[in-house]
């Protein structure tokens, strides 16, 4: 197990995704627990990058329930089709939000979140969960953060197993 992972200070987003790749496969490659591999790359996320709130919903029944996170205190339940996270599962797509305010049906679980970028987890081709990240300011997520976030979701279910 990766005791330690190395964030890399004035690296670029690219350089630092590229950084964190391999650690977090090391990581969650020693541990079969799913929810342990959650929580563990939350908080190497949210580390490495300091965004407002990272985290997974799983879906349970008809909705997304939340699951590991750091952050603030959030929504526990999104409805199906209800925000970012329900349009990302809907659409079967990461969507990345620039401005919150001007998405549609947007869920304001805190005030402050600006931007927000919503990863779905696909698991046999079939989506479990999401990993939703907010930012505090706008404009944060583009199409490297969307890259490097599938390809660690891919990681933590390459490794992961799925007990409920």
């Amino acid at each position: 197990m990766a005791e330690k992972i190395i964030i890399l200070k004035n690296a670029s987003k690219v350089e630092q995704y590229k950084n964190l790749l391999p650690q977090i496969k090391a990581l969650v490659a020693s541990e079969t627990d799913l929810i342990a591999n959650l929580a563990n790359v939350t908080a190497v996320l949210e580390t490495a990058f300091d965004f407002f709130w990272v985290g997974f919903y799983l879906i349970k029944g008809e909705e997304l329930v939340l699951g590991p996170f750091q952050g603030p205190v959030a929504c526990t339940r999104v409805t199906f089709g209800r925000g970012v996270c329900g349009a990302a599962l809907k659409e079967e797509r990461t969507i990345i939000v620039p401005d919150v305010e001007q998405f549609p049906g947007h869920i304001t679980c805190n005030s402050e979140s600006k931007s927000e970028i919503v990863v779905p987890l696909f698991r046999e081709n079939q989506i479990i969960g999401v990993l939703d990240i907010d930012s505090d300011r706008l404009n944060t997520f583009d199409e490297v953060d969307a890259e490097y976030l599938e390809k660690i979701c891919v990681t933590i279910l390459q490794f992961s197993t799925f007990l409920f």
